[in-house]
């Protein structure tokens, strides 16, 4: 059975960072893209940041690029997302997926077969 949990979500001025992480079981990680996504009250779950199987493929919304990092250990099995210069706009619940198989990152939700119960960020202005 596929966990996915995250952690590392909490509140944090304009400007700040946050590091979120993602710990995977239950599947073959290294053989898995996983990605990152974001929903905030009144709106439709988003795509944030994504990572391919092996690491060197990556894919960010236009939103946060320049800003969040997506990288993976696969000693670890944990998939982490460093948020700089965070806007009160980031705020959302935050939740780590997995396209289980998949080579290459996604930005569309179809492509992800499992998630995470998602870890809130705040971000005060």
């Amino acid at each position: 059975q596929v966990q996915l949990v995250e952690s590392g979500g909490g509140l944090v001025q304009a400007g700040g960072s946050l590091r979120l992480s993602c710990a995977a079981s239950g599947l073959t990680f290294r053989t898995s893209a996983m990605g990152w996504f974001r929903q905030a009250p009144g709106k439709e779950r988003e795509f944030v940041a994504g990572i391919g199987r092996i690491g060197g493929s990556t894919l960010y919304a236009d939103t946060v690029k320049g800003r969040f990092t997506i990288s993976r250990d696969h000693a670890e099995n944990t998939v982490n997302l460093q948020m700089n210069s965070l806007k009160p706009e980031d705020t959302a619940v935050y939740y780590c997926a997995v396209a289980n198989g998949g080579l290459f990152p996604s930005r569309w939700d179809s492509a992800y077969t499992d998630w995470g119960q998602g870890t809130q960020v705040t971000v005060s202005s």
